[in-house]
């Protein structure tokens, strides 16, 4: 009689209890701070050979645990109203038939050809984030990539793989994005997007390697159904849609509609510097424009936003524990004791590994500050001038710097984005887990060689 194997706990669970481990690490470790600085880019900045432990360190209360949720759902406010915000939008979409009529018609035309959409969709998000340092703004792309890939005999994990992998790989090896690189290379005194032939060559390669990555997995779900992570996941599997929809009028106008508010997206992102509430503010106004056009009832209208704003609220809550766990390291003055103790042992090794040492520090301190432009002003500076000592050039410390923000974005469970899209999917930590993990090894291993190869080539 075979064991029954044993269940993870829910996601909630896991995250409180790294909260818990947060939380002993402030009665465990030091309180120490760096001083710091306002540099010329306005914000605060950390000054290397300047930590120092405090003598009446802050001791958190065991209630701090339920006191930090709350100020955790506040601080990250911006991206769970506007999670809410785009799945009243998406049900509002599913709801006017137009996106199961236009899978239908996808499916007719390219339905033999998955890896198609794979790659395609891959090189999409890949580049978006490379260069405009796009992320939450690809919430409102799960539902329909998760519909999609399901009509083509695939599974929702791989859905979000291409996604996902897409735009943490685009920010591993950035070329020109505004939010990780130019901040961290501001940080280090160099040219912004300087060095960007090197980042360029390196995009196809490691693109590459999250493509195998995801097809692989698809072939074998495609070839055996019961091989996907979540086939026994019921929140993990796509509502049933209409099996022949129409395209009508109606249903193309929604779409057209739908495509202009994308086209907007990426417009308003780009030239005019928007974010979280005018993105949000733009899916409101497509929920009750497509409803309209439609034929839809207000009341219908008001129905759908709110159930599917509804769906989305353990997403809300799993982004709000996700951010307890920095806010909780934060309150209790450890957070700069953990860069100094992992960035001092960089200085006795010799410059190549210096380089892949730095890696792997970006990759530990992403857990705790899994924001790229605040991980880049708290460790640049002590990064940039360890490199100066031990041979590693400024441009290879902020290769290291992307490397480890972009490619452990795809894993760590204190990143809101990562959070809210597998959410979004109904995909449980623990199979997603499974999933990335693999890759994440390859990638970490790409990274190290790319790294040695940059300094071997003195890459400035």
């Amino acid at each position: 009689m075979s064991r029954p194997r044993p269940r993870m706990p829910h996601t909630l669970v896991l995250l409180f209890g790294m909260m818990v481990v947060a939380l002993a690490l402030t009665w465990l470790l030091p309180a120490g701070q760096f001083q710091t600085e306002v540099g010329e880019t306005g914000r605060e900045m950390v000054v290397p050979g300047t930590y120092e432990t405090l003598e009446e360190p802050p001791r958190l209360s065991p209630l701090a645990l339920l006191t930090v949720v709350p100020r955790a759902l506040a601080d990250a406010q911006g991206i769970i109203f506007f999670v809410l915000i785009v799945g009243g939008a998406i049900a509002v979409l599913r709801r006017t038939g137009a996106i199961d009529a236009l899978l239908h018609a996808v499916i007719a035309r390219f339905g033999h050809t998955p890896w198609l959409l794979i790659a395609g969709g891959m090189l999409a998000f890949g580049i978006a984030s490379a260069t405009l340092g796009m992320a939450e703004e690809y919430i409102p792309f799960a539902a329909i990539l998760v519909a999609l890939c399901v009509a083509m005999r695939m599974d929702t994990v791989t859905a979000i793989g291409i996604m996902v992998v897409g735009y943490g790989i685009g920010y591993g090896v950035a070329v020109i994005n505004p939010f990780t690189l130019h901040v961290a290379q501001g940080v280090a005194g160099l040219e912004l997007s300087s060095g960007w032939e090197f980042r360029l060559a390196l995009f196809v390669p490691f693109m590459a390697i999250g493509f195998h990555h995801v097809w692989s997995y698809a072939r074998r779900v495609r070839t055996d159904p019961s091989a996907s992570l979540v086939a026994d996941i019921p929140t993990a599997q796509p509502p049933e849609a209409d099996p022949h929809p129409n395209m009508d009028t109606r249903r193309m106008l929604v779409l057209l509609a739908t495509a202009g508010a994308l086209i907007l997206l990426i417009v308003g992102i780009s030239r005019y510097g928007w974010y979280l509430v005018e993105l949000g503010a733009m899916f409101l106004g497509l929920a009750i424009l497509i409803g309209l056009i439609s034929g839809l009832k207000l009341d219908d209208i008001a129905n759908q936003f709110t159930r599917g704003a509804a769906e989305l609220a353990g997403t809300a809550l799993l982004i709000g524990f996700a951010r307890s766990i920095a806010l909780l390291l934060e309150d209790g003055l450890v957070l700069h004791t953990i860069v100094h103790a992992l960035a001092t042992p960089l200085a006795m090794v010799p410059a190549q590994l210096s380089a892949v040492g730095m890696l792997f520090i970006q990759s530990a301190l992403n857990f705790f500050i899994p924001s790229g432009s605040g991980q880049a002003f708290v460790t640049m500076p002590l990064m940039a001038p360890i490199g100066d000592l031990v041979g590693v050039s400024r441009q290879v410390a902020v290769l290291a710097y992307q490397f480890g923000d972009g490619f452990m974005n795809m894993i760590v469970p204190t990143n809101a984005v990562l959070m809210g899209i597998i959410g979004l999917a109904g995909i449980p930590y623990d199979r997603w887990f499974r999933f990335i993990f693999p890759l994440i090894i390859k990638l970490l291993i790409a990274g190290s060689i790319a790294l040695m190869i940059a300094v071997w080539i003195g890459y400035d």
